[in-house]
């Protein structure tokens, strides 16, 4: 009589054991996943700092060429 108990048990208790299995892997699975999420996005930060440089950079050269216009112009003028 054990035996047929312990045996439904084991049956019972085997789709419990497999489903938790299975959440303890989707729970790794989205632990990985929020993890490469979060490098995306330093990796996005460190792009979108570099784009702003890169803007900031060619405008300070733009009226730096715009002050050197207007330096020789005022000065031919003159």
């Amino acid at each position: 009589m054990d035996d047929g108990l312990f045996g439904r048990e084991r049956f019972v208790c085997a789709p419990g054991l497999r489903i938790e299995a299975q959440e303890k892997m989707a729970a790794l699975q989205f632990a990985q996943l929020n993890a490469r999420l979060e490098r995306i996005e330093e990796a996005m930060e460190r792009l979108e700092r570099r784009l702003w440089v890169a803007v900031y950079g060619v405008a300070a050269a733009m009226l730096a060429q715009m002050a050197q216009s207007a330096l020789i112009a005022g000065g031919m003028g003159g």
